[in-house]
């Protein structure tokens, strides 16, 4: 594939939702928490399931400056609950869904009307709320024969081993497949390479080398492909 190859054409008449990005949960007009997801993971896997055939809609929370991918649906949102709507529509009919997007797991229980301002002192606590768990919600309201792929940015534990948390966090959500990304030290955010594990709720593990993310965007088609027949 990065030498020119062709790809295949496997997801021809299939229709597939990506979503991609981190979401923004505003603190004040000039303020919000987010994260350091670039989006282009997310983007790799829309522009590679449209060059292999499938009908593409991607949801697209806030990204670098990556251009708008060929041949796909391009739905832009904000904040988590706004990636929340966007999906439960987007993916109405699918035959496949992958939740790329990094979506911030809690939001400010309110949000100031003005920026708020120094005044010399200690600013008071942010409340926060914790946002739906949108990989869930689909999980559990997808369609008969829908697969669905969720990822997961880990850092390891004790042992150093980002997979416990990601076979515990595959039984947890429920999904088809969880692709596994260790992050930090330069790795998986706002770089161009990925790597990491492909896990299956079949029990499957599949090691996703070190390369574009547009080599592992192929690797996670291959499987959902092989999962739609």
């Amino acid at each position: 594939m990065e030498r020119g190859d062709a790809l295949p054409r496997d997801l021809a008449g299939r229709r597939v939702v990506v979503s991609a990005g981190g979401t923004r949960e505003a603190l004040d007009p000039v303020r919000y928490l987010g994260n350091r997801s670039s989006g282009r993971q997310g983007y790799a896997l829309a522009r590679v399931a449209a060059q292999r055939g499938a009908h593409v809609t991607l949801v697209a929370a806030h990204t670098a400056d990556l251009g708008e991918p060929a041949a796909v649906d391009v739905v832009r949102v904000g904040s988590a609950l706004e990636l929340r709507d966007a999906m439960r529509a987007a993916t109405k009919g699918a035959d496949a869904v992958v939740m790329a997007a990094a979506v911030a797991d809690f939001r400010p229980t309110a949000l100031a009307e003005h920026k708020i301002k120094k005044d010399g002192g200690d600013p008071p606590p942010l409340q926060l709320a914790l946002n739906p768990d949108i990989l869930v919600e689909l999980v559990a309201g997808r369609e008969p024969g829908q697969v669905v792929v969720g990822f997961a940015a880990e850092t390891g534990d004790e042992s150093g081993d980002p997979l416990h948390h990601g076979r515990a966090k595959l039984a947890r959500k429920g999904c088809d497949l969880l692709v596994v990304n260790a992050v930090g030290d330069g790795r998986a955010f706002e770089v161009p390479d990925n790597s990491g594990w492909l896990l299956g709720a079949d029990g499957s593990e599949q090691v996703l080398e070190p390369g574009s993310k547009a080599l592992l965007a192929s690797r996670v088609w291959d499987a959902v492909a092989a999962r739609l027949g």
